[in-house]
């Protein structure tokens, strides 16, 4: 499906929509007054290969320590743009810290946290001419937990008069979407250039998600942010974050993107950018490392020969893609196929550019080899690893080198 045109906004050195790759985000869970350790997560997830990583600055310590963080970052070489995310005093923030208002690249609004009746308007407003005078993009965050009460209640007072009033769910996603536009509006009347505003709808529920971002994108060219919020913890967080946003992107929706797990105990923060990735490549949309194609097993294949060497495989490429980026360019398009039996594997591994089909249980002890189609060998014995290891590597040199 063709990609929907938006408008791009610069976010720091990153281009944001407008036919642009789509961008990998994450955010960090320290408290961003503690210096030292927010400037390690930061680096750990841009390393990972978020390419804007968002903070929380939530109270004075937090704000005082953004222009530390910055100066910290750059000392290491890390020069990922950093976002500063407000809820409730952020106009006070920024204009108690100038300091930090410049140095962070984007700004977070919520709409639905700003404030009640006239101080929604006069906090949204400093919020806004801040931006506005340091040339700073903005993204307006919009949450179903956070939602501005005064439009869901309008819209709860106007869908009780309709002949055949709407679900919950469906009036919720409208005071979502209303509230997302009239904020981007108000922004714009406000002097905020259109080519600062970046939109999300984030909410814990896959369908309505969904067609809240549908809606959006329909009524407007701003770049949108994607994501399904709270999206919780193993297997479900994987399964529902996938889906919602695969569905979106594979209808060309969406110009950035975050997967909000919740790590487990001790768990490594920057999974969620591996997430992200990994949906990008598997829609086809990004390359960001080496591809390992290999079978689930049956019964053919008693042996755990292939799946250990498509493990043996995939920590090699993951290992090497650093050293890869800069000496082989083009590495991260690499197809690896690891097979089990001769069932698919010939199959697979001609049309991976290099892969090789193991024998099954009961077959000869001998595994082809396929480079770019054509069968190049046969590997046998119990070398059959680290010598199909050595033929991948000499693919990569010859290949990109």
């Amino acid at each position: 499906m063709p990609k929907r045109k938006s408008r791009v906004v610069k976010v720091g050195y990153v281009s944001v929509g407008g036919g642009n790759p789509i961008v990998v985000q994450s955010m960090t869970d320290t408290d961003t007054a503690d210096a030292k350790a927010t400037v390690s997560q930061v680096k750990l997830l841009a390393d990972a290969g978020s390419e804007l990583v968002r903070v929380t600055v939530n109270d004075d310590g937090a704000a005082k320590a953004v222009p530390e963080i910055r100066k910290r970052l750059n000392d290491l070489g890390c020069n990922v743009p950093i976002i500063g995310d407000f809820h409730f005093n952020g106009h006070r923030l920024l204009k108690d810290y100038p300091e930090t208002a410049k140095t962070l690249a984007k700004f977070r609004i919520n709409p639905g946290n700003v404030g009640r009746g006239p101080r929604h308007d006069d906090n949204f407003r400093t919020f806004i001419e801040i931006a506005k005078e340091l040339n700073k993009p903005v993204r307006i965050g919009v949450n179903a937990g956070s939602l501005d009460p005064d439009v869901l209640i309008k819209k709860m007072d106007a869908n009780s008069k309709r002949p055949n009033p709407l679900s919950g769910d469906e009036v919720e996603r409208e005071a979502l979407v209303e509230s997302a536009m009239a904020s981007a509006e108000a922004a714009v009347s406000l002097g905020l250039p259109e080519d600062k505003i970046i939109i999300s709808c984030k909410v814990s529920r896959l369908p309505q998600m969904v067609e809240a971002y549908r809606e959006i994108a329909r009524r407007c060219d701003i770049p949108l942010h994607l994501g399904l919020t709270e999206a919780g913890m193993g297997n479900k967080a994987l399964v529902a974050t996938t889906s919602a946003l695969s569905v979106l992107l594979y209808e060309g929706i969406g110009d950035t993107i975050r997967c909000s797990l919740t790590p487990e105990p001790g768990g490594n923060r920057a999974n969620e950018v591996r997430l992200c990735q990994d949906i990008l490549q598997a829609l086809d949309l990004r390359t960001f490392r080496p591809a390992v194609t290999a079978c689930p097993g049956c019964g053919r294949t008693t042996s755990t020969l292939f799946r250990e060497l498509a493990q043996d495989i995939q920590t090699h490429l993951d290992r090497k893609m650093p050293e890869w980026k800069s000496a082989y360019p083009g590495a991260a398009s690499l197809r690896v196929a690891v097979m089990g039996c001769v069932v698919n594997g010939p199959g697979e591994s001609r049309v991976a550019n290099i892969g090789i089909s193991l024998p099954g249980s009961g077959e000869a002890p001998k595994a082809p080899v396929f480079i770019d189609g054509q069968r190049a060998t046969f590997l046998e014995g119990p070398t059959i690893a680290t010598d199909f290891i050595a033929m991948v590597e000499s693919y990569v040199q010859k290949r990109w080198g």
